[in-house]
């Protein structure tokens, strides 16, 4: 914590003048050095194996392509298919094969056939009922998938249309979800078991929810997301997208696998360091060994409950102040 940091947040204090307002600057001042304590570096676990990134580097105007589509599947079997027998994980990034999961069969085995036995997760788009789902996939050596994971928190405008039920209506079916219009969200979070442990699953813009880190009850041994980052292009939101992951774990004081289609896909210790990395617009392989976690942060613990406690005490000391004068 620097000084300007100290300075700032007890100035509300400083203008509010009132025994209620040093109060609360004593609480806040006891608070921040343990919420600081829970950030620093502490000794880690052991390792949890080795993981193999898979960047394919399939640019947004071209992923779905039907000219380079299959070009990019082929260069991620490429990948694959290259041998090292410490690998235990292949991931492969969000929507990482042009094709719907129920027709996918041939490009799921050729898939597997590369792996060689290591067990691969993927992303693709899947249907069922209906509707249809922004999925991440487990792949065993038989090829046919193994657990699902559909993505719960869906980018409004990009993956569905808010309020879009409503407007069926009125008669524009074309907003409805559930009527096949659109992604329709997944039932829970939940944790899917990998050869490194279990991992909780993150979908692409997920991952800037602290919320969704703390959605299971179980901890998990690490943190996995796959993405498309291509959306973006090659400015800062890639960029950004990488740095809101290492709050994540930071927060949670767990490792992550990131794996994202032009990239950076990265592997992250439980202190938010990068351990290595595919940088953007780079098509290519990493084989990382993911470190273990670290014991469990006072964030994952309690979540934003001494910051609202803080912000309760501030706005009490102000209006408190206020009715004093």
């Amino acid at each position: 914590l620097t000084a300007v940091t100290l300075v700032l947040v007890a100035l509300p204090f400083a203008v509010a003048r009132t025994w209620l307002a040093a109060l609360g600057g004593v609480a806040l001042l006891a608070v921040l050095p343990i919420w600081g304590q829970a950030l620093q570096n502490t000794p880690q676990g052991d390792d949890l194996g080795v993981v193999r990134l898979v960047q394919p580097n399939a640019p947004q105007h071209q992923k779905w392509d039907p000219r380079f589509a299959a070009g990019f599947v082929e260069r991620q079997i490429s990948f694959t298919a290259i041998p090292n027998p410490d690998v235990d994980l292949i991931v492969w990034p969000e929507t990482a094969i042009p094709y719907r999961l129920d027709i996918a069969a041939p490009a799921l085995d050729q898939i597997a056939a590369a792996a060689d036995g290591v067990p691969v997760i993927l992303g693709a788009n899947r249907a069922e009922g209906g509707r249809f789902y922004n999925a991440l996939i487990t792949l065993p050596e038989t090829g046919l998938p193994g657990e699902i994971y559909d993505k719960t928190h869906l980018v409004p405008f990009g993956e569905y249309i808010p309020l879009g039920q409503l407007a069926q209506i009125v008669g524009l079916r074309s907003f409805a979800a559930r009527d096949g219009y659109g992604f329709s969200p997944g039932a829970q979070v939940r944790l899917i078991g990998t050869p490194l442990g279990n991992a909780l699953p993150m979908i692409c813009y997920e991952t800037i929810f602290p919320q969704h880190a703390r959605a299971v009850s179980k901890r998990p041994d690490y943190l996995l997301q796959i993405t498309n980052d291509a959306w973006f292009g090659t400015f800062s939101g890639p960029y950004q997208h990488l740095q809101q992951a290492r709050f994540r774990v930071a927060e949670q004081g767990l490792p992550m696998v990131r794996v994202a289609n032009t990239g950076v896909s990265a592997v992250i210790d439980a202190n938010g360091r990068v351990v290595e990395a595919l940088e953007m617009g780079q098509a290519g392989y990493a084989d990382v060994t993911v470190p273990g976690s670290k014991k469990r942060t006072l964030y994952a613990r309690v979540g934003d409950l001494p910051v609202l406690i803080v912000l309760s005490l501030i706005l009490a000391a102000l209006f408190w102040a206020e009715r004093r004068n």
